[in-house]
């Protein structure tokens, strides 16, 4: 009997911690990058939409009843007519237009932080198309988004904009937790071994961190962890901790965080070494690229 209640202990404790890895994926993501949207289509759509690819958003488009037609080049045309969800992780030029008599639908634009260069705009392919009926978790927040939607009170704008992002945040979760996304960013969250040394990155891009410590924090080797890194994230892990860092330092750039700080927040040792790194990347300086991001 007390074997069975230890066993039953340990497994508590293991499921346990399954759970807070699992359930903090997100956190770090969100810290370091802002989130914001801007609804701009609320109610019935009467008239042909298109988004170009040049203003640099991601887009998404809530179908709540009607029957839309969305067309891009890589994907052709597609008919939606049950409440569905198309997501544009990354800018993509695309053609949004009603069928018959109208599409009650929300529309928003948005932006995550650090252009194309946040890790969560490479994890997604350039699509996303979900039935409303497969994410129920996700009921509630299309439930509020039309209602307010459907009303004109003091704030609508404000909590229109809210609500979606809110629902990108239970989208990305839901993805993840469906196991949806088979490769990158995401894929790797989804690991559970994977997502603790992932979620160590994330949370202190300062650390000098090594191959052993993320591999013993995955509970594995370090052959079978880079391995297993590089066929699930599609980089080697001290790559992928190079590319993080300087993902995180755009963002601070962005909030016009001085570049030795910045430095200092990602784990370089001077302002030069940071401007070297940011440069082979880039193809600018960090000062340029603030300037370019301004202008």
């Amino acid at each position: 009997m007390a074997e069975r209640l230890r066993c039953l202990v340990y497994y508590r404790l293991d499921y346990l911690t399954y759970r807070l890895v699992m359930q903090d994926r997100l956190v770090s993501l969100l810290k370091w990058f802002e989130l914001r949207a801007r609804v701009f289509q609320a109610g019935p759509l009467c008239r042909l939409a298109t988004y170009d690819a040049g203003d640099g958003l991601g887009y998404i488009h809530v179908l709540r009843g009607g029957c839309i037609h969305v067309e891009t080049v890589d994907r052709g045309l597609v008919r939606l007519d049950e409440p569905s969800l198309v997501f544009y992780m990354s800018p993509v030029t695309h053609r949004v237009s009603p069928v018959g008599e109208g599409a009650d639908t929300v529309c928003a634009s948005f932006e995550f932080g650090a252009g194309l260069n946040n890790p969560l705009v490479r994890a997604l392919p350039d699509m996303v198309t979900v039935a409303l009926a497969d994410l129920p978790n996700l009921a509630s927040t299309t439930e509020v988004l039309f209602r307010e939607a459907s009303e004109q009170h003091c704030g609508r704008q404000a909590i229109l904009d809210r609500m979606i992002e809110v629902l990108i945040i239970q989208l990305l979760r839901e993805l993840m937790d469906q196991g949806r996304i088979e490769s990158g960013l995401l894929a790797g969250l989804s690991n559970p071994r994977l997502a603790k040394a992932i979620n160590a990155i994330h949370a202190d891009p300062r650390k000098a961190w090594t191959l052993e410590e993320l591999a013993g924090l995955a509970s594995m080797s370090r052959a079978r962890f880079a391995l297993h890194f590089r066929e699930t994230v599609g980089s080697t892990p001290m790559a992928y901790l190079g590319e993080w860092r300087l993902s995180v330092a755009r963002s601070l750039l962005r909030l016009g965080k001085s570049v030795q700080a910045v430095a200092d927040a990602v784990g370089y040792g001077s302002a030069s070494a940071l401007s070297r790194a940011f440069t082979a990347q880039t193809g600018m300086s960090p000062r340029e690229w603030r300037l370019q991001e301004r202008q």
